[in-house]
């Protein structure tokens, strides 16, 4: 803005012709620009509710994150999906997760369809720099993309878990890249990079953090204080706690504290702090029985405890600080709440199903229409109203009262009882319609220069298995006979001639063996592309040590390329097979992905 102004008073000092409504009416747009507040957004990932001091929780130490709630606002009743995919749909467009393409977490479940619009859309059409740095969960073929969905600039990974936290393979806007250091501090590091080259304009900054989701890696700085820690406070059922687990995830959390205050010191030092609101939240319940407040279930339950997130929005001057919000307010809000109070203004081409809570900000007794949020478990629904929840199985519980489910009063409030069971009953109804939408979606190829196709999107034949049981950041291995395959169901969106190129390792003794990609189509005839593979490549594992569980079911390994050749690929749906022409050795290879690279 500086430079522009510059170039005005330039143009004025030496009479040039310059229409000064034009020059009025820049100048007026670019301020307007200007005084926009900027939006940073941290989201943490399988964090409860009861992870933070602010709560009570006295086994750790927050004081970044306790900051946030005691100098802006902390929502009481703040509520997200179960798991992660969903809630990052629901946050991203403002509309319940069934009806945006999300079922799951893998394999396809997670895709947000191409046709939705984020907040990330939004904010970059209304002039903002936009950014994202750390785990999407939500497509990683374009055009769903991170960066095909509003995001200028990405770093971190598109799948749902990663399987090591230190200097790992990440995506840098489509480029494989390596990591530097612990993962978090390394995305939060680019985040701040981010926040000073665009103080000058008005930015979205997205931080999805990826922990204390497992492997239950750490620093030794951050573990040490925790390594031998009796927590003072347990889950409510202390026999089914995993003390390891508890301590490696507190540490974690502590990580992201101090992660956070990074964040916030760069605001002040930029001098920005009172221009940026700055959201906190995370994207389901706990992911092991550690203290919850007492609260029913975890990551992966519709209870209270699998669905209540912390929510923290702090503006500076703008909002009282210490305010309580004790109306419910969902993940679906933030998206409308955000626009307005960035007065953002943009017809949204879908109807949303949140609200803006901006009235609560200002004034949490604002007049309020009452409502209710649903959360739904494959064919399963739980309702929330501002007193009630009614749980999955029918049983009504009076939240004021009974925050950890353990009374059922649906005797005593049939009415209540009869008439959320009505509502869960249509929400799942409509879910079921919006999830039959989807059922069948190939994976896209083609749409833009480089389609990536991992093993997490594949389906193994034969001897082939997978790395470990979650398909996220899962590789093919096992594989023994000529019979064995690997297949992804594609979408091919651009006819074209294709390079192959497939992401391997080869121990010693299987070289040699003849690696082919099959297009297969009903009706047509196939195409296929192969190679030799001439080089040995057999890295080691990654070094595990600072993971902090016995039970590590994470196994990530480096990867080389080898190219197939091409094919020329028609437009539409087809099915690529993997297979290997005759087994020399034990095996064949093991497989990462396979890339398809438009000519």
């Amino acid at each position: 803005m500086l430079d522009f102004v510059k170039f005005v008073c330039s143009e004025l000092r030496h009479r040039r012709t310059v229409s000064v409504l034009a020059v009025l009416f820049a100048m007026n747009a670019i301020v307007s620009i200007a005084s926009q507040p900027n939006v940073l957004i941290v989201l943490t990932d399988d964090q409860g509710w009861g992870d933070l001091g602010i709560h009570g929780n006295a086994n750790l130490s927050t004081p970044h994150l306790d900051s946030l709630a005691r100098q802006g606002a902390s929502f009481k009743n703040f509520y997200v999906c179960q798991v992660c995919a969903p809630t990052r749909a629901e946050f991203l467009t403002g509309r319940y997760h069934p009806r945006t393409g999300v079922s799951g977490v893998s394999r396809g479940e997670e895709r947000l369809n191409a046709d939705e619009t984020t907040l990330a859309d939004v904010f970059k059409a209304a002039g903002y720099a936009t950014g994202a740095f750390g785990k999407w969960h939500n497509g990683t073929q374009a055009p769903l993309h991170p960066n095909d969905r509003g995001f200028e600039e990405y770093y971190g990974f598109t799948s749902g878990h990663w399987g090591h936290y230190f200097s790992p393979p990440l995506d840098h806007n489509g480029e494989v890249v390596r990591g530097e250091g612990f993962i978090v501090d390394d995305l939060t590091n680019h985040a701040i990079d981010f926040i000073q080259e665009n103080k000058e304009r008005p930015f979205l900054c997205y931080v999805p953090l990826n922990t204390p989701h497992s492997p239950m890696m750490i620093t030794d700085e951050f573990y040490e204080k925790f390594e031998h820690l009796k927590p003072a406070m347990r889950h409510r059922d202390p026999s089914r706690e995993d003390l390891q687990m508890t301590r490696a995830a507190l540490a974690m959390v502590e990580n992201i504290d101090w992660n956070v205050g990074r964040l916030l010191k760069t605001l002040d030092r930029l001098s920005i702090e009172k221009n940026t609101i700055v959201i906190y939240f995370s994207d389901n319940g706990p992911n092991s029985f550690r203290w919850n407040g007492g609260m029913k279930g975890k990551k992966g339950s519709i209870d209270e405890g699998g669905l209540r997130s912390p929510l923290f929005v702090r503006w500076l001057d703008k909002i009282r600080p210490g305010v309580e919000v004790e109306k419910i307010a969902g993940a679906i809000d933030l998206l409308p709440t955000l626009m307005e109070m960035a007065k953002v203004s943009q017809e949204l081409p879908k109807p949303v199903d949140g609200r803006s809570v901006l009235p609560l900000l200002e004034n949490p007794e604002a007049e309020w229409v009452p409502r209710e949020l649903f959360s739904i478990r494959t064919g399963s629904v739980s309702v929330r109203s501002q007193k009630f929840r009614l749980d999955a199985e029918g049983k009504l519980f009076d939240i004021g009262l009974d925050r950890g489910q353990r009374k059922d009063v649906s005797v005593k409030h049939p009415e209540v009882t009869a008439r959320l069971k009505g509502l869960a009953e249509q929400y799942r109804k409509d879910m079921q319609v919006e999830f039959a939408k989807n059922r069948v979606r190939p994976f896209t190829v083609g749409f833009g220069s480089s389609t990536m196709l991992p093993a997490r999107d594949a389906l193994e034949h034969g001897n082939v298995r997978r790395s470990v049981k979650s398909p996220n950041n899962s590789f093919f291995t096992n594989w023994k006979s000529k019979d064995d395959s690997i297949t992804w169901d594609v979408d091919v969106v651009n006819e074209g001639d294709y390079e192959v190129i497939v992401r391997y390792t080869c121990a010693a003794g299987d070289e040699g063996v003849v690696v082919r990609l099959t297009r297969e189509s009903e009706g047509k005839a196939a195409q296929h592309t192969s190679a030799i593979v001439v080089e040995v490549f057999d890295p080691p594992l990654y070094d595990k040590s600072k993971e902090r569980v016995e039970k590590s079911h994470y196994f990530v390994k480096d990867f080389q390329t080898l190219s197939l050749g091409r094919l020329h690929l028609p437009k539409g749906d087809c099915k690529f097979r993997l297979t290997a022409d005759e087994i020399l050795g034990a095996e064949a290879i093991d497989v990462h992905s396979i890339q398809l690279i438009r000519k």
